[in-house]
């Protein structure tokens, strides 16, 4: 019996974008953010509630943003909670054509 080779995919390092979900480029965005306050967090052992003491910022944002639940915050409020703990956000463009609008400028 031949096993089976599995397909390899080069993703496009949007996971959102690779499984054609809405928003992709804001899903990703607001992930980068969350795992910048989650890892300022965990490095100075804050929890949500010292995080809220600390910034004037909800507990519960805190907390959505460490169960990933980006529904109801904005990329807004996340950079305004990266700046309250004392970062900065920097942010570079990459601007790339896709495949459709490459080919139809070539037409």
């Amino acid at each position: 019996m031949k096993k089976h080779e599995p397909e390899i995919i080069r993703g496009s390092g949007n996971i959102y974008r690779d499984f054609n979900l809405p928003n992709a480029d804001v899903r990703q965005l607001k992930a980068i953010l969350a795992a910048a306050i989650i890892k300022t967090l965990d490095r100075r052992g804050l929890s949500v509630r010292n995080a809220q003491r600390l910034t004037g910022i909800d507990a519960g944002d805190f907390s959505r943003v460490r169960n990933a639940d980006f529904r109801r915050i904005s990329v807004e409020r996340l950079m305004t909670m990266i700046n309250r703990l004392g970062s900065r956000v920097e942010v570079r463009v990459k601007v790339r054509r896709t495949e459709t609008t490459a080919k139809s400028v070539a037409a």
